[in-house]
């Protein structure tokens, strides 16, 4: 492995140089024990700790099958999926390999008793297999992390639609959060290169999630003008969707935990902040009950900073614990996206906001290739900045992911994988220091 972190590390990525190289029969990798499913049976979700189910393993480099790549991760980064595969909820992600594994004869090399996690990278291509014409060993690449068969119908006007796509590192095996991984051809992306390793991979999965579903016709189809609610603004997924609102003319209104979150929506352009903490909302009475007048006061607090306006758009992601609140906010006629369910699964809202004020629930997943491809164009172009705020080694991605699970982080927790320190990577310094201040942004710089 040293060999090729000096190619990389010393920018003799070239193909000539990468074909000398010898690959390595093992590497490093974060997984999960198949054997250890039931490591927090009984304990309540916020008790669980990542530390003590993800694992550093060494493993042997998977078959390279086609239209697929191996690439040498310099750097990846911790999302809420990784979380939720590292507490084995909603449910284990093995059953997820399993039923991939009866695809086809090569995906049963995902089928294992150990699962590497991680949904993100940024590294070099090591190797590609047959059939792989557009990417070569040595290019510089970033990840996007929609793995799709497209044997049927269903997946060619979107592939999000495909019956067979899954997001690798969760629903799929060899994941980013190694010294190697496995990816389709169409995953992978031009590296941008005013970034660090470290930096480039955090956008990813946010990134592209929050273009689709805010961005994108299959998600909200912000336009000018819009007052666009924005749960957790300055977070990972949230710093994306503050920047699109600013970027594309709508006006967001960022909701925030805190006063030093709230100072990094301003630097982004935002003016309408809501501090969730020094405000006080409580939409739940308790466990089973919410409060509709809380939903009232949080609208009329909106309505305050907007002018006397509802939000056209809710960008949803915490779920349970805010949803009723955001069906109540959205204007009549307005649409609430919503992409996950961090707080919960089991969403509760009345629904005569929704069905006597003619509003939409659009749920979006991820992003297809093309949306991706865009939403990483964005980056490379410097009018969309990673949201990064702080890197660990790969020795310890439990406590990444730890930050993660209890919110303790703004912005992306990255992971250094071979990549032997911050700060490498960058191979176009004139246009990083043109964009520094706003990619410092998340980082407290």
């Amino acid at each position: 492995m040293q060999q090729i972190v000096d190619a990389i590390t010393a920018g003799d990525t070239s193909a000539e140089a990468f074909a000398a190289l010898d690959l390595p029969d093992r590497y490093r990798a974060v997984t999960v024990h198949k054997d250890e499913v039931d490591m927090f049976a009984g304990m309540p979700s916020r008790e669980k700790d990542p530390r003590k189910s993800l694992h550093l393993d060494e493993v042997p480099v998977p078959e390279l099958g086609p239209g697929e790549a191996l690439v040498a991760v310099m750097a990846s980064a911790i999302n809420y999926n990784t979380v939720w595969t590292s507490i084995f909820e909603p449910l284990p992600t093995f059953g997820f390999l399993e039923r991939y594994g009866r695809v086809s004869p090569l995906a049963k090399r995902h089928d294992l008793p150990y699962h590497i996690v991680g949904s993100d990278l940024a590294g070099v291509v090591l190797k590609t297999g047959p059939g792989v014409h557009l990417w070569r060993a040595g290019d510089e690449v970033v990840a996007h992390c929609l793995s799709v068969e497209l044997e049927s119908p269903d997946g060619h006007n979107d592939t999000m639609l495909d019956p067979e796509q899954r997001i690798w590192g969760f629903e799929t095996n060899f994941g980013g959060l190694a010294e190697i991984a496995l990816v389709k051809s169409n995953q992978l992306m031009p590296k941008p290169a005013h970034l660090t390793w470290e930096e480039a991979a955090s956008p990813g999965l946010v990134n592209s999630t929050a273009y689709r579903q805010l961005v994108s016709r299959n998600g909200a189809g912000m336009k000018q003008g819009d007052f666009v609610l924005i749960w957790g603004a300055s977070g990972g997924l949230g710093g994306f969707a503050t920047q699109y609102a600013v970027n594309g003319g709508a006006i967001p209104v960022c909701v925030v935990s805190s006063e030093e979150k709230a100072e990094i929506c301003k630097s982004m352009g935002a003016d309408l902040i809501i501090n969730r903490s020094t405000e006080g909302y409580h939409f739940w009475k308790d466990e089973q009950t919410q409060d509709p007048r809380e939903w009232r006061r949080f609208g009329a607090r909106i309505r305050e900073l907007t002018g006397g306006d509802d939000v056209d758009i809710v960008f949803e992601h915490p779920g349970r614990e805010t949803f009723g609140a955001s069906v109540f906010a959205a204007r009549k006629g307005g649409t609430i996206v919503t992409c996950a369910s961090t707080s919960g699964f089991m969403h509760e809202y009345d629904n005569r906001y929704l069905w006597m004020n003619l509003k939409r629930i659009v749920g979006s997943h991820f992003a297809n290739y093309r949306e991706s491809w865009e939403a990483n164009r964005l980056i490379s172009r410097g009018m969309i900045h990673p949201t990064l705020s702080r890197t660990y080694p790969l020795t310890e991605t439990g406590q990444a992911a730890l930050d993660v699970h209890h919110n303790t982080h703004q912005g992306k927790v990255g992971v250094l994988c071979l990549a032997p320190e911050e700060g490498l990577g960058v191979r176009d310094p004139e246009k990083r220091a043109r964009h520094l201040t706003a990619i410092n942004r998340f980082r407290g710089v």
